[in-house]
């Protein structure tokens, strides 16, 4: 739901930004309108004094809700949840939720920040592009197989169950990269692929692809 100038809400992010696009996700769920500031990674914008200023590490993305300035996305769809208690991303109970965290933590932790723009630029300059798609294969296929290890006795219709929570809200964003991105073989991952089936027909999800964005460069018709 993402609209012009006057929304209360601030967004800065990036159109293939995944954790940028988990916050989308999360918005859209809620119903929150929200200004959306693009922030060009490969002009370099994210280390502008000015964005620093926002979030002193340079990431996308960053939320600025008047006076309050939230950085990581983890933190932003926590401050959301906080804020905006409808439509709940953390079930009730208990055991759940902490599989919604772990599930969450492994996108966040032990996948993305392995293979996101710093470390696939890195590689490349070392080792050349082959060795690149080779490490972030290697380790999206690791995340992948211990998230389909960890979801298959708690998924329903979506990751662990019938309702859209924070795991889905972090997987949907990793798994639409890895596809569309790195032309990753979803075949060894068969819950993972019917999740992002569920995923691919929710408006909430499709509204914060990264073809949607108005940072997105414009396909020529």
């Amino acid at each position: 739901m993402a609209a012009g100038e006057g929304c209360p809400l601030k967004l800065y992010s990036y159109y293939l930004s995944t954790c940028a696009q988990r916050v989308r996700i999360a918005l859209n769920l809620k119903g929150i309108r929200f200004e959306y500031k693009a922030v060009d990674l490969m002009k370099g914008e994210h280390l502008n004094p000015d964005f620093l200023k926002l979030n002193p590490v340079g990431f996308v993305p960053a939320l600025v809700d008047g006076d309050i300035v939230v950085a990581d996305s983890f933190a932003i769809i926590m401050y959301l949840e906080e804020k905006y208690p409808h439509h709940p991303l953390l079930p009730s109970d208990l055991y759940k939720r902490a599989i919604n965290y772990q599930a969450a933590n492994i996108v966040s932790s032990s996948i993305q920040p392995l293979q996101n723009l710093i470390v696939e630029n890195y590689i490349e300059e070392k080792c050349g592009v082959e060795d690149k798609l080779s490490w972030v294969h290697m380790i999206i296929g690791k995340g992948f197989l211990a998230l389909e290890k960890l979801l298959k006795d708690h998924a329903g219709k979506f990751a662990t169950g019938d309702e859209i929570y924070l795991a889905d809200v972090f997987l949907a964003p990793q798994i639409h990269g890895a596809i569309n991105r790195f032309s990753v073989d979803m075949s060894k991952f068969p819950l993972l692929s019917r999740l992002n089936d569920e995923y691919n027909a929710i408006a909430a999800f499709q509204d914060a692809e990264p073809s949607k964005q108005p940072d997105a460069p414009q396909s020529s018709s």
